[in-house]
């Protein structure tokens, strides 16, 4: 009797169950109701690191489980950030236009609005202009198609370029890498119609729910994002389960031996590539929103190789794995960057951890690799075999 799916892949249920414990104890603790055990500040961290562990997974599949070691997969999460960020900064600016112009002797007509919300948007890069790339700013679906779309189209060309030339191993990696950085450059540009290095702020102000407080909405975007985590987590367990998941880990072992069996290996590489790079498009779109700020520096090549440190010291190859070097690494940075950790004070050097923090994460990079090859994962993968 063939097994299910649940029973084949045991994790799935106990990370649901777990995410969805977590999920209620957080709202409940929250400021939104009350209690406020837990500031709405560590709510936002909580559900920013949400998305870092679903981009860390998509990342996990493409590189711990078919072998592509993508150094971009973190534009495709900026990407995201940019395609909702534009609906929310539009919207909002459009509120506060309008409200403004209310009281006018005149009625403002509807280029005079459109100019003013220009002028508040782009008068930071010096101009009242709206780009051609913000001709759907003023739609939410069709940016949140965007969202999902443009990711997706960005890979699915890279993709194929790449993978029917057979590109593979470190060539590759340099390859994403240098997509990656042109992007970035790109948008640094003032006349990018991004605003430059400038971004897009204020995201955190979502139109139509300025009544509710900061704390509520956290709290919901909190939500979204256990939901998204939720939902991505079994669609990946499902797509590396059975025969596809057999030939995509068997392409990251013997590419060759799989193309020599038939397969058609382009397809699917192509095909983990793209839906990874959409999955971190969402990802991106909600963790944005709760930071309140894009900026190209986010879309940066370093920004991709950290993503792969986290999968490393995680453990790739398992998708519980990426989800605990991103949280590890997440609320680590949090801690260690934002004043949790005391200063240490050696009498002729104060070690402040704002500063050493990278070296703490290259140095527990290394730490994994030569003592826990397999990252935190393997150390769950002993337990349950000596519980067992």
């Amino acid at each position: 009797m063939e097994r299910t799916f649940v029973a084949r892949n045991p994790s799935v249920l106990w990370f649901l169950l777990g995410l969805a414990g977590f999920t209620v104890l957080i709202t409940i603790l929250s400021e939104a109701t009350g209690s406020g055990v837990i500031s709405t500040s560590f709510v936002k961290t909580l559900g920013k690191t949400l998305m870092l562990c679903l981009v860390a997974i998509a990342m996990d599949v493409v590189w711990g489980y078919c072998g592509i070691l993508s150094l971009g997969h973190f534009a495709f999460f900026g990407i995201g950030g940019y395609a909702v960020g534009m609906w929310l900064m539009y919207a909002r600016t459009k509120e506060i236009v309008v409200d403004n112009l209310a009281n006018a002797v005149i009625p403002a007509t509807e280029a005079e609005i459109n100019n003013a919300i220009g002028i508040q948007i782009f008068g930071v890069v010096g101009s009242s202009e709206f780009p051609a790339i913000w001709v759907f700013s003023d739609s939410l679906f069709l940016q949140l198609l965007a969202v999902v779309l443009v990711p997706g189209l960005l890979a699915l060309v890279f993709g194929w370029l790449a993978f029917r030339s057979r590109v593979t191993g470190v060539y590759l990696s340099i390859l994403t890498q240098a997509m990656t950085l042109a992007l970035a450059l790109y948008l640094f540009q003032n006349d990018s119609g991004l605003r430059g290095n400038n971004g897009l702020s204020g995201l955190q102000n979502i139109p139509g729910l300025g009544h509710l407080s900061q704390a509520q909405i956290s709290i919901g975007f909190f939500w979204a994002s256990a939901l998204a985590l939720g939902g991505g987590y079994p669609l990946f367990a499902w797509v590396l389960d059975g025969k596809m998941g057999s030939v995509i880990k068997a392409i990251r072992d013997d590419e060759a031996r799989v193309r020599f069996l038939g397969y058609h290996v382009e397809s699917y590489k192509l095909f983990v590539f793209t839906l990874t790079a959409m999955v971190a498009g969402i990802a991106g779109a909600l963790y944005y929103p709760q930071a309140g700020i894009i900026n190209p520096a986010e879309i940066a090549p370093i920004a991709s190789i950290y993503l792969a440190v986290w999968v490393a010291i995680g453990g790739r190859g398992r998708l519980y794995g990426a989800v605990l070097g991103a949280v590890f690494v997440s609320l680590a940075s949090s801690w260690f960057t934002g004043g949790g950790a005391p200063d240490i004070n050696l009498g002729f050097y104060v070690i402040r951890w704002t500063d050493w923090w990278l070296v703490l994460l290259g140095l527990s990079f290394v730490a994994v690799t030569l003592f826990f090859p397999g990252g935190i994962g393997s150390l769950f993968d002993k337990l349950a075999r000596r519980t067992s």
